[in-house]
């Protein structure tokens, strides 16, 4: 394995701890700062996967737990580099004008079919509720 393989392209930032370096002098003060970023990063992960079914930004928040993770561990900065390479790639399909043309005409037929299925129920109904309030 190559470095180049070890630490990615040229333009990322080398794999591996972010640490102080008085803390990676210290092999026990290392291992703690570990721990504390590991914790940390668990709490925000968790928070994260909370959000996911309430309303927030519960992806938003597990990836700040990554990022949190990816400050000391390899393991975290090659799944955030996989992540951006793949949402990168996303954004550039989403941008092709042909994928933009036909999510365009989806969505047409989509609200056209909202439309007149609104307009059958109005006709049917009227535009009195199926409910009542009673005070």
């Amino acid at each position: 394995m190559s470095q180049m393989d070890v630490q990615g392209p040229a333009d990322m930032k080398p794999l591996g701890s972010r640490a102080p370096k008085f803390v990676k002098r210290s092999r026990p003060l290392h291992l703690g700062w570990q721990v504390g970023v590991f914790l940390a990063g668990l709490v925000v992960v968790v928070v994260g996967v909370i959000l996911l079914p309430l309303p927030g930004p519960g992806w938003l928040v597990i990836f700040a737990g990554m990022a949190i993770w990816a400050t000391e561990f390899v393991w975290a900065q090659l799944v955030l580099r996989w992540t951006k390479r793949k949402v990168t790639e996303a954004a550039q399909r989403a941008l092709d004008p042909r994928v933009r043309r036909r999510n365009l005409i989806l969505t047409s037929i989509a609200v056209i079919i909202c439309a007149v299925l609104l307009s059958v129920y109005v006709w049917q109904f009227g535009l009195a509720m199926p409910w009542t309030i009673s005070d």
